[in-house]
């Protein structure tokens, strides 16, 4: 009668590389699934973000426009500061 030590190695590390395998496969996935939970969240605040910026700029925008500079121009707390003339401007020349 022949011993079945060998058929039952080769058995035992098939199924353990199998086994292996298996694991290292559902890891990977559980990695992918973790990335894809995450999308959502991350594009929420990608869309926060740049209805945040639009917000901001146009602020900036509101801010800069001719017709609030005039405002601010009139406001007597500004009242020192004026436009210069040509001969009272600096130019600074680069060597």
């Amino acid at each position: 009668m022949r011993s079945h030590k060998p058929l039952f190695l080769t058995l035992f590390f098939c199924t353990l590389a199998a086994g292996i395998t298996l694991f290292f496969h559902i890891e990977s996935q559980n990695e992918v699934t973790k990335l894809r939970l995450a999308i959502p969240q991350i594009a929420k605040e990608v869309a926060d973000i740049r209805e945040e910026n639009v917000r901001l700029q146009y602020a900036i925008d509101t801010f800069e426009s001719p017709r609030h500079l005039y405002e601010l121009m009139k406001d007597p707390s500004y009242s020192h500061l004026r436009f210069p003339y040509l001969n009272e401007e600096f130019f600074v020349h680069e060597k």
